[in-house]
């Protein structure tokens, strides 16, 4: 992609309502533009980053035997009066009359609908276990929506629910989604410790992916070797800040965004709209549910949030928006030939051909964009050679041209 077609253009300030890092840079290097409070619309720079983020979660997820679906957004007052949640769910849920006078809700979440839907499609042990999910846009009366992307009222998630006929089953599935998210996070750059939090109406206990962030909203106490603890369970657990576990481990304390949460939903859905299955011998039993996020657009800005410097962005190689940022000194010919080359071998690169641009400028841009690899051609780069640097180190070097595209593939 060249930089001067992109449909964006990066800002020198950021704008002066956004306190959040990861609004500040995303505005700034054109991924995001903000709409409203809470609300932003991802640029193709952004949509890059999403689509990665998108990608990894489909390949995991759908690697536990998960089919994947699409709910509507647009949802009927009595299906979620059901469970009482029409009403509780109030402050939370949009909810409006349309000109047929009739009430509707917008999806911040879809346990009722797809509990409704699953009645027509399970009624046998032999039609479970059963998972599928969605990775669709929610909306959410949200009254903190101050910190960016990462807590917005029109979101991107990835909803995971799962059917089971037994707790056995539930929690064999349970923890192939424990293992499955561990691998996300992992493979987006981020080091999220599986946090034992509170399961409100649902359980005892569910399971949070909570990530060391000074911005994070959550306070957690956790142990150096990846045990943790939402600070809503620690004290009835005995968790206390520089206590010991039983194997005299360290307890740390500090703050952390959550990126995911699975849930034991155990039968309060299936009971409400009487989702039954028939056993082996003929008797009927309530179905056994769990559920399980992600929001695709929290990673994101979890990312930026823990991956920056004061220059930019620090993008991951697996979901940056491209491998490579080339940047063209002086309007250099060596660079279009060098950009011919790496795109043929299908990687991908965003090529700064800007003609009214300083070195300086190119530079700062790049450092704000943040791409794994700055390579620059031209100026006083020797002939047949380009200069490398990666985004994470200050060091530069020179290579062949030659040798860029087994450089880049490494």
């Amino acid at each position: 992609m060249r930089l001067s077609q992109l449909f964006t253009k990066t800002l020198k300030e950021a704008p002066s309502d956004e306190v959040a890092i990861n609004a500040q840079l995303l505005i700034r290097g054109g991924f995001v533009h903000k709409i409203m409070s809470g609300v932003y619309s991802y640029l193709p720079l952004g949509q890059r980053v999403l689509d990665k983020i998108n990608a990894i979660i489909r390949e995991e997820i759908n690697a536990t035997g998960a089919q994947e679906l699409s709910m509507t957004v647009l949802q009927n007052k009595e299906t979620w009066a059901t469970t009482g949640r029409w009403e509780s769910a109030k402050e939370v849920m949009y909810q409006f009359k349309d000109s047929r006078n009739s009430e509707i809700g917008l999806g911040w979440t879809h346990e009722e609908p797809l509990t409704e839907v699953a009645l027509r499609h399970i009624s046998s042990y032999k039609d479970l276990p059963k998972a599928v999910y969605q990775i669709q846009t929610k909306f959410r009366n949200e009254p903190r929506a101050k910190s960016g992307i990462l807590r917005g009222r029109e979101f991107l998630m990835k909803d995971l629910y799962s059917f089971h006929a037994s707790e056995e089953d539930l929690n064999k599935y349970y923890e192939r989604v424990a293992v499955a998210y561990e691998n996300i996070f992992k493979r987006v750059g981020l080091d999220a410790l599986r946090t034992k939090a509170s399961g409100g109406l649902f359980s005892k206990f569910s399971d949070e992916y909570q990530v060391i962030a000074d911005v994070g909203e959550d306070t957690i106490f956790y142990t150096d070797d990846g045990r943790a603890w939402n600070s809503d369970v620690a004290p009835e657990m005995g968790i206390i800040e520089n206590g010991k576990t039983e194997d005299g481990a360290e307890i740390k304390k500090g703050t952390a965004i959550e990126v995911g949460n699975i849930f034991k939903l155990g039968t309060k859905f299936s009971d409400a709209f009487g989702l039954n299955f028939t056993d082996e011998s003929g008797a009927r039993h309530p179905v056994i549910m769990a559920s399980y996020g992600i929001g695709p657009g929290r990673v994101m800005g979890t990312v930026v949030e823990v991956n920056h410097d004061d220059a930019g962005i620090i993008w991951p190689k697996s979901i940056a928006p491209f491998t490579a940022h080339l940047i063209s000194i002086q309007s250099d010919e060596r660079c279009d030939e060098i950009y011919a080359t790496l795109t043929k071998s299908n990687i991908s690169v965003l090529y700064d051909d800007r003609s009214d641009k300083s070195a300086g400028e190119k530079f700062a841009d790049a450092d704000l964009i943040g791409c794994p690899v700055r390579i620059t051609v031209g100026g006083k780069t020797p002939t047949g050679k380009a200069e490398i640097k990666l985004r994470s180190s200050d060091e530069v070097e020179l290579i062949d041209n030659q040798s860029l595209v087994a450089t880049l593939k490494q």
